[in-house]
């Protein structure tokens, strides 16, 4: 088959992926990437959608849930493929060992397109794949990629495409990624048949992560969250938050409280430190780097805040990471 510059183009031939999976992915993320295919040839009524599952040694493939992945081969194995789907979760800087990116970069000039779901575009990234282009991650690892990588343009978007590769957020961007690329290689009816198979609707990639994972608030509660979001090593004192808002701290309070049942500075608490124990968990950044973050001002600090909330202190995770 002739390669098309783009796999997100009107096509009547079929399209053949290599899903590479990678340990410690989330079933989720796999099931919301093949899934869609699977419902696609069922309505088309053809396989116009193939793919093939692919290990770093093609043995089956642990994934977080417990259950184990059977693999058809490794990134050798690929051949014939259109593209490439990298798909990471937990560990990657771990599992995506070195000779693992240096056969991503061997590889790479074999497919018309790239991508990668969740972490996948951090091994992306360290193989080189993703210099020059606009690309998304998981909204955990969005600041650690860009500052990692800056010839990386990194978008909180829930999927990016950008000319030969592609990328999204996590399990439900990568639905929204399949859907998109359904529409696009067969027009909007298919999408919308795929999409009601699995009782959702697509969603634009320009869609930032956060605002569609939480469910629906008040607005004034979703703006006060958002800020929140974007200056956790800087966090607001919340009378200022509250006028930033047009309100007053005590009206802040209330719809906080009649929406999340907390007070708005518990909830900035929360906030702070669930980054903090991600960081310490799965990063290996010194603790009062963490510290400084998501807006402690030591080590000690983070530490007595972190033992009340949690029962431990966060030095107690790092020893067991």
């Amino acid at each position: 088959m002739t390669k098309s510059a783009t796999i997100f183009a009107p096509a009547t031939a079929p399209l053949n992926l290599a899903v590479l999976v990678l340990p410690q992915a989330s079933i989720l993320e796999v099931a919301c990437t093949l899934d869609p295919m699977r419902a696609a040839n069922r309505h088309l009524g053809t396989q116009a959608y193939h793919w093939r599952i692919l290990s770093p040694d093609g043995a089956p493939v642990p994934l977080t849930c417990g259950i184990e992945l059977p693999a058809a081969g490794t990134l050798e194995q690929a051949t014939g493929a259109d593209a490439l789907v990298v798909i990471a979760g937990f560990k990657q800087a771990e599992v995506a060992t070195r000779p693992l990116i240096a056969a991503l970069r061997r590889a790479a000039p074999r497919f018309s397109a790239i991508g990668a779901i969740d972490a996948g575009p951090w091994v992306l990234a360290r193989a080189g794949l993703l210099n020059g282009y606009r690309a998304t991650v998981h909204w955990e690892d969005f600041e650690d990629l860009a500052a990692a990588h800056p010839d990386i343009d990194v978008a909180p978007d829930r999927f990016v495409i950008d000319r030969n590769r592609f990328t999204a957020g996590g399990a439900a961007p990568a639905a929204d990624l399949m859907l998109h690329l359904m529409l696009q290689r067969h027009g909007p009816a298919l999408a919308r048949q795929v999409a009601a198979s699995f009782i959702t609707a697509p969603r634009d990639g320009a869609e930032p992560q956060m605002q569609a994972a939480r469910p629906r608030l008040d607005p004034r509660v979703a703006v006060a969250i958002a800020r929140m979001e974007r200056q956790l090593d800087s966090p607001e004192p919340i009378a200022t938050l509250a006028r930033n808002l047009g309100l007053s701290a005590r009206r802040l309070e209330s719809l906080f409280t009649a929406a999340l049942n907390q007070s708005p500075a518990a909830y900035a608490l929360d906030l702070r430190l669930a980054a903090a124990r991600r960081l310490i968990t799965d990063t290996h950044h010194p603790l009062a780097e963490v510290a400084l973050r998501t807006g402690f001002s030591s080590h000690s600090t983070l530490s007595r805040a972190f033992s009340r909330h949690f029962g431990q202190p966060p030095s107690s995770l790092r020893k067991h990471n």
